[in-house]
């Protein structure tokens, strides 16, 4: 396990470092942050002092070298909108989400889960094919449409849960969570649920996969055979089995919460990374834009190391050295 881990770990910092590359130079050769931070009655004396303040005189590979000394100390550079550490600004807005992403990934288990499940155990029901067929609207209907729609009927009409914002939060080690708060979870919910139903629709369908493929195996009927009940059936032997796709795909599908929000902090107005970034590529602050990148890659790795291990855990078949990185 230790000799993967390490091998894994240094794939790793050849890939972020990769897409570091890319990613500054792909951000640097898109529009020009001065034109955003300078008044239109500037002249060519106040634009080449900005130039020069903000380090964009030097060449660009200059710009990525000292981006990666910089980076090697933990510092991604200073925000051209806000005038601090970006890395500083990302960390200050990453708690809010990664507790909407928790959230989002706790509903789509809680729920998917056992409707794909009963839909694998009664294929032929009516409710079944009720909700399968909830399960390509939560496919179909974009997220931003489902967003608005949510605040339409559930804050505007019904005025039931707040359309934007966080709410109140509380502190626990410095790092500010709402979901300790009656206030924090009704803000947090309708955002959760948009979030989660894509990912919802998705666990339906693998778990009722998993469960039609495992339902006819001879263990299955085995146990059945031995008098055993239907819930420890499902609960002990059917579960075991289908949670080994589910929790692979589930691990992949976080990285995709955290790093695809955007849409729904946007229309929720969530203080979180997804609409900081939106606000950076509108005001091209590079700096932000190169950090929360950064961040992402190292989030998706880790997350895909993590994965790994878990299957290992789970189906004892597989042999962690064995497994390809």
């Amino acid at each position: 396990m230790t000799v993967f881990i390490i091998r894994r770990l240094m794939q790793s910092v050849l890939v972020v470092f990769v897409m570091s590359f890319l990613v500054f130079s792909g951000v640097n050769l898109v529009g020009d942050p001065v034109e955003m931070m300078v008044n239109d009655e500037a002249d060519q004396a106040e634009r080449e002092r900005v130039i020069k303040a903000m380090g964009l005189d030097k060449p660009w590979y200059v710009q990525y070298g000292l981006f990666v000394g910089k980076a090697v100390q933990g510092e991604l550079g200073k925000s051209f909108t806000y005038g601090e550490e970006s890395l500083g600004i990302i960390v200050e807005r990453m708690p809010a989400t990664f507790e909407l992403a928790l959230a989002a990934l706790l509903m789509a288990i809680v729920i998917g889960i056992p409707l794909g499940v009963f839909a694998g155990l009664k294929p032929e029901a009516r409710t079944s094919k009720v909700i399968m067929a909830g399960s390509i609207l939560g496919f179909s209907l974009p997220t931003f449409w489902v967003g608005l729609m949510f605040i339409m009927v559930f804050a505007v009409m019904l005025g039931w849960l707040p359309s934007t914002g966080r709410g109140d939060t509380v502190d626990v080690g410095g790092i500010p969570l709402s979901f300790l708060t009656i206030d924090g979870l009704s803000h947090l919910f309708l955002p959760a649920l948009n979030l989660a139903l894509f990912k919802i629709s998705l666990v339906i369908r693998l778990a009722r996969a998993g469960t039609r493929e495992i339902v006819h195996q001879d263990y299955i009927k085995f146990a059945r055979a031995k008098g055993l009940s239907t819930n420890r059936v499902v609960l002990v032997h059917l579960m075991k089995n289908i949670m080994i796709p589910v929790v692979t795909v589930l691990g992949l599908e976080f990285g995709g919460l955290i790093a695809f929000s955007v849409v729904t902090e946007t229309v929720f107005a969530w203080p979180g990374m997804g609409k900081l970034i939106i606000d950076s590529i509108q005001n091209l602050d590079r700096p932000v834009i190169v950090a929360y990148l950064m961040i992402i890659v190292l989030v998706f790795v880790i997350i895909n190391l993590v994965v790994d291990v878990l299957y290992s855990v789970l189906d004892p078949r597989v042999r962690l050295q064995d497994v390809k990185a």
